[in-house]
């Protein structure tokens, strides 16, 4: 059997959480060069985060 749905999304959840918590990290670190694709891969993860690429 196949893992019940509640817990499945909490499992996404935690795992896209984490994801853009390490992205974050790498952003406030990252040259004005790499801050575009970084920026790209938080919104291709959840496109509602609210994002400012200030420092």
């Amino acid at each position: 059997m196949g893992r019940v749905t509640r817990r499945e999304d909490i499992r996404r959840k935690r795992a896209r959480r984490s994801k853009i918590k390490k992205l974050k990290a790498r952003l406030l670190k990252a040259s004005p060069t790499q801050v575009q694709a970084i920026a790209e891969k938080i919104k291709r993860i959840s496109p509602f985060y609210p994002l400012s690429t200030e420092k």
